[in-house]
């Protein structure tokens, strides 16, 4: 599949026009991610189509809290990555290439049908970044809207504006992963740039996409009080109050095996402090219990969504997404 995404040269060379990095990309040579190749003068997208993962999971495990809660989403990935994080948790998919993966073809008319068989609102394009494979992801998605099926990104956001804009209308929801608050942090482990990710978030906010924003705080690494707020006061300012957050813990992986895991109670200051800068829905991931999952009212302060793990247990908000104690909407 000739890439869609793309910017000619000349008459053998080519830029990848997909992320940030614009990889120029010459004659038999792949780019950063390893899923574009320059065959005789083309951008070929080698990894179109080819599934690496096909499941059904609940759509609080994207983490998406606020976007259909307790509905099903197919998930599907494929391989490569356009960041380089030592702590990936599916890095044996996100680090692999094609050659050394276990893959197989299953087209956008099989991913649909898929999705209706099993009774999914939405497909959801994780494990690895869904990004890179956008001509698999663009096709899917629009065949799924036409048969009334919504589109997820799990996505680390290092998308180019100038493609993001072409493929928007058919992104119904994201939960991007910001690796950190710290620019010096992207460049040194992600191979990536923070501004990048802050202003594709943004546009996918404005452009109707329903965002949450998923933060991994790593001992010593990024979770100082300061990223924390500021990272924060960025969300309440550029992307509303009303976004989700999702205070993830770290477990050691990959090549930060060295790392301990994150404390509990960084987890919990951590929400205290996004709260106190305004972000009104901040829940924490992989610790169970606490009702850190749980969806609590900005106004009354009572849980109108309850959660153990992915299973919601009680609902007390009205069809219109008001609170059932105290009327705020939610």
């Amino acid at each position: 599949m000739e890439s869609r995404f793309v910017e000619k040269l000349d008459e053998d060379t080519v830029r990848c026009t997909i992320c940030p990095r614009m990889c120029v990309v010459k004659p038999g040579e792949k780019g950063f991610c390893g899923t574009k190749e320059n065959v005789d003068g083309k951008l070929v997208s080698i990894t179109y189509g080819q599934l690496s993962a096909f499941a059904v999971d609940p759509i609080e495990k994207k983490p998406l809290a606020h976007f259909h809660p307790g509905s099903l989403s197919l998930s599907v990935s494929s391989v490569g990555c356009s960041f380089t994080c030592p702590w990936c948790q599916n890095w044996h998919i996100s680090m692999s290439s094609l050659e050394d993966s276990n893959t197989r073809y299953v087209s956008p008319e099989e991913v649909v049908e898929a999705a209706m068989a099993q009774g999914c609102t939405s497909i959801s394009y994780t494990y690895n970044e869904p990004l890179i494979n956008l001509n698999y992801v663009e096709d899917t998605a629009r065949l799924a809207h036409e048969n009334e099926i919504k589109n997820v990104l799990v996505t680390n956001g290092y998308v180019s504006i100038q493609v993001l804009e072409r493929v928007v209308d058919v992104i119904d929801a994201a939960n991007v992963d910001w690796k950190a608050f710290n620019r010096e942090f992207y460049r040194k482990h992600c191979s990536g740039e923070l501004q990048a990710v802050l202003d594709a978030t943004e546009h996918m906010k404005k452009n109707g996409v329903h965002v949450e924003v998923t933060f991994l705080i790593i001992p010593e690494t990024n979770d100082s009080p300061d990223e924390t707020r500021e990272m924060a006061r960025y969300i309440v300012e550029h992307l509303g109050p009303e976004t989700p957050l999702h205070l993830s813990r770290f477990f050691p992986m990959y090549k930060f095996r060295h790392v301990p895991e994150t404390p509990v109670e960084t987890l919990v200051k951590a929400r205290e402090m996004a709260m106190e800068e305004g972000v009104r829905y901040v829940f924490v991931g992989n610790v169970r219990g606490g009702g850190y999952e749980d969806t609590i009212c900005h106004v009354c302060g009572k849980p109108v969504v309850k959660r153990s793990g992915y299973t919601i247990t009680s609902w007390h908000l009205d069809e219109d997404k008001k609170c059932d104690y105290c009327g705020a909407e939610v």
